[in-house]
């Protein structure tokens, strides 16, 4: 699992419990996940087809610093899935995990397409061609 991104919970992103809100949670790993399955299938046409259940462990508070990992797990005709797990970075505590996050690769007018990806691929390596 690499974690990739660190958020700061601010009260912002706090619920009426004074722990960190799960929908604001939810829409920084879609986009995390997101940025994820564009850079892999190199392809800015990446919409997220489906999410699994979502085990919500243990919360957050103001002052928490979290961080976002991303895993693929396997690589379809013109999708991605991915695992995820969100963590406190300095307990390493499990707040939440998701076992299954599919993203489709899209074409300019919308339809599923090919990627022809088959295993993760790293910027640096594609750069040292």
């Amino acid at each position: 699992m690499n974690f990739h991104t660190r958020k700061w919970v601010k009260p912002e992103d706090l619920n009426p419990n004074g722990t960190l809100f799960g929908g604001s949670l939810l829409s920084w790993i879609d986009e995390e996940a997101a940025i994820y399955a564009i850079i892999q299938l190199e392809n800015q046409r990446c919409v997220t087809k489906y999410m699994s259940e979502i085990n919500f462990v243990s919360s957050a508070k103001q002052g928490d610093i979290i961080e976002l990992g991303m895993k693929a797990t396997n690589f379809g005709r013109t999708s991605i899935t991915l695992e995820c797990e969100v963590r406190n970075k300095l307990t390493h505590k499990t707040i939440l995990a998701i076992d299954k996050i599919v993203f489709v690769a899209l074409d300019k007018d919308g339809n599923p397409l090919p990627h022809g990806k088959t295993e993760i691929t790293y910027v640096k390596d594609r750069l040292q061609s």
